[in-house]
């Protein structure tokens, strides 16, 4: 107890340069602690993105492009699903239901995706969680349209208001289909996930704005929406599908059979699997972040050895009263190892107030900015390990001015030229 008096004290002396050592410490804990926190949350939000959905099908393409194209909208399907297949897998025994997909379009840069009205009941998230409705209903009508959480906050949009979806994914004058407009019917609950940039709308939707399109261009044939109802407007071909199936057992030999479907080149993915593959692909950038931060904390720890040497000539006579006052050489070693675990535990303590006040103040953003939702939760097993390691490398370096200190003798202390 007197040794850490002795230490406060000595600290409250040489508070300004002590100060500064354990803000730079504090900054330091705080970039490598959130760097590590946002990578936890963030790959927890990825893999959350879909849950319950035991395969995806697609046209034959690697199992992340497929993934990333029909879950996270990220890129471009190679090819087509035609009608008929998907009809086909769907009616398979097995099977209890399917949600069918169709990608391409866009409005004013979210992308707009054709499904089926089971999409809202039978697509999860999280911890199969269902999608709720913020206000409206699923589409009814033709031309009614759901849309994500970010899409209404981002452009203001609410229920009743008129949309105009365009051909391709970058929106110009002649790509629009301006005149079959859709109106919002319902605005889907926040979910984190890329259902918030979404804007949905039914498969005959689809269907119906490309009815006077060929090819990827407007036709001599010009339709009217009242006229466009009374076709049938069954789809030709979707972009992919999700498949649920009464018994998960039953996953691989289906996964199997769409995967040497003799109609057209298929290719079935599981979707924790690919998720879990695909995260792996990005683990080398997840290190070199987490290297970075622990460089930067390792600065910090230099500054502070940096700053126990530059003080030691400043304490040599304050050693020499303690040893002669009958101070024993390994207290003056117990000093700086106080010393230095005190500073340390203080900026470390502070890292984490400065991140989790930050965190806090931004969690909102970083929901409705990029999906990712950062839980506030106690620091993990992971963190209290960091905070022991930090704690022995800073005892470690403390011990290099305590030995130089312990080998001092009185009399050069008392002997200090001014």
């Amino acid at each position: 107890m007197i040794l850490f008096r002795i230490v406060i004290k000595s600290a409250w002396h040489r508070r300004l340069s002590l100060l500064l050592t354990i803000f730079s410490i504090a900054i330091s804990v705080s970039l490598l602690l959130g760097v590590d926190k946002i990578r936890k949350e963030a790959k927890n939000s990825f893999i959350n993105t879909i849950s319950q959905t035991d395969l995806i099908v697609g046209a034959r393409t690697g199992p992340t492009n497929l993934l990333l194209y029909s879950i996270f909208h990220i890129g471009n399907a190679t090819n087509n699903v035609t009608w008929e297949s998907y009809e086909e897998i769907a009616a398979l025994e097995g099977v209890e239901w399917s949600i069918p997909i169709s990608l391409g379009d866009s409005h004013r840069g979210f992308r707009v995706m054709g499904t089926q009205t089971n999409y809202f009941s039978h697509y999860q998230f999280g911890q199969k969680q269902h999608l709720s409705f913020a206000q409206g209903v699923p589409f009814d009508d033709l031309y009614d349209a759901v849309i994500g959480a970010d899409v209404a906050r981002t452009l203001n949009y609410q229920l009743g208001d008129e949309i105009i979806i365009a051909h391709g994914l970058v929106s110009t004058e002649f790509s629009a289909h301006d005149d079959k407009p859709f109106v919002v019917a319902g605005i889907l609950a926040k979910t984190g996930t890329p259902v918030d940039r979404t804007v949905h709308v039914s498969l005959e939707g689809i269907e119906a704005i490309h009815a006077d399109w060929n090819e990827g261009a407007r036709s001599g044939l010009e339709l009217s929406a009242e006229q466009t109802r009374k076709l049938a407007l069954q789809p030709t071909a979707i972009t992919a599908f999700l498949v649920g199936l009464n018994n998960p057992i039953e996953t691989f030999r289906l996964q199997r059979a769409i995967n040497e479907y003799d109609e057209e080149p298929l290719l079935a993915i599981l979707p924790g699997a690919t998720l879990a593959e695909f995260w792996r692909t990005v683990v080398l950038f997840e290190q070199v972040l987490l290297i970075i931060s622990g460089f930067v904390l390792i600065a910090g720890l230099l500054g502070m050895l940096t700053m126990l040497l530059s003080t030691l000539n400043e304490r040599r006579r304050e050693m020499a009263v303690l040893r002669a006052v009958g101070a024993h050489p390994y207290h003056i070693l117990i000093l700086f190892i106080l010393e230095t675990v005190f500073i340390v535990s203080i900026g470390y303590a502070l890292g984490m107030g400065l991140l989790y006040a930050l965190l806090a103040s931004s969690q909102s953003l970083l929901l409705d900015w990029y999906g990712v939702n950062i839980s506030l939760s106690l620091p993990d097993a992971q963190q209290w390990l960091l905070f022991a390691v930090v704690l022995l490398l800073s005892i470690l370096a403390s011990l290099i001015p305590g030995l130089i200190a312990y080998r001092r003798s009185l009399q050069d202390g008392l002997a200090v030229k001014v």
